[in-house]
């Protein structure tokens, strides 16, 4: 990694901090929050920030910050559980594809297309007529839609580094093409993955919203940024806080992954290496 760059990147600085403030934020809503987020408080309903409830409450006397915390827990757990399932399918896939090529290559190719023919929405649709709507569907869902985005990168990576020498003088002393994707692919295209999961990471909470406010995703009495909105469209004319809040939040992580997910390119990117040491050097 360009450390050099790292030290001086604004944009992976300022990614960095938001997104794990608001993981952060999350994370608390485990063991804390202001008030109980199935605290119904009904006389107590449609208040605007005050030092009671900083962010006001909701239809249902809620206090808002208690559910922003909790719905951001909810998006980027499902989220990143739905991009965990997109590395650990697609990532093999692409290494097999580079290592192998050919048949196996050709194989892997089919089967992404075939994926990306089907949105996450039109997924997200079958599998809850099978299951029903809930949080385990709406990870399946973004899972499926991420492991052809890993297997495409992972493939091109791949492709890449088999080239080197080094490579060739393991196919020399006789390892085979499992051995050469462990040792020698993998670790040479972790920077792609980490770059490529930061930015399918911010898609997975827009997909995660969307899904939740379709009402395939998060279901009550639980919690999220998506679920919250679809509660507050019917209110938005008379009381838009109740929208803005959970929007904003959703508008401000996807933000950050993206400022995170670029400054970790530029770090991570070879060709800039050179650049920062000379910069250094002057």
């Amino acid at each position: 990694m360009n450390w050099q760059a790292l030290r001086h990147n604004p944009s992976l600085l300022i990614g960095l901090v938001a997104t794990l403030a608001f993981a952060l934020l999350g994370v608390v809503s485990i063991w804390w929050t202001p008030y109980p987020i199935e605290q119904v408080a009904i006389a107590q309903r449609f208040q605007g920030p005050s030092p009671a409830h900083w962010l006001g409450t909701d239809h249902l006397g809620r206090d808002m910050l208690s559910l922003i915390m909790s719905g951001t827990l909810t998006s980027f757990v499902v989220a990143a559980l739905g991009v965990l399932i997109g590395v650990a399918v697609g990532v093999p896939m692409g290494l097999a594809a580079g290592a192998w090529g050919g048949a196996v290559e050709w194989l892997v190719l089919r089967i992404s297309d075939l994926t990306f023919a089907f949105p996450a929405v039109i997924v997200a649709i079958l599998i809850t007529a099978l299951a029903g709507p809930g949080e385990t569907n709406a990870i399946i869902a973004i899972g499926v839609f991420n492991v052809p985005v890993f297997a495409r990168v992972a493939r091109g990576g791949a492709l890449a580094v088999a080239t080197q020498d080094y490579v060739a003088a393991a196919r020399l002393a006789g390892h085979g093409n499992v051995s050469i994707a462990w040792r020698h692919l993998l670790p040479n295209i972790m920077s792609l993955l980490i770059v490529q999961g930061t930015i399918q990471l911010s898609l997975g909470i827009l997909a995660e919203a969307g899904l939740s406010y379709i009402g395939l995703g998060t279901q009550p009495p639980a919690t999220s940024l998506g679920l919250m909105l679809r509660d507050a469209q019917s209110l938005f004319l008379i009381h838009p806080w109740l929208s803005v809040v959970p929007g904003l939040t959703i508008v401000f992580i996807v933000i950050a992954l993206n400022l995170a997910g670029d400054g970790l390119r530029d770090a991570m990117d070879p060709r800039l290496r050179h650049q920062g040491l000379a910069h250094g050097a002057g």
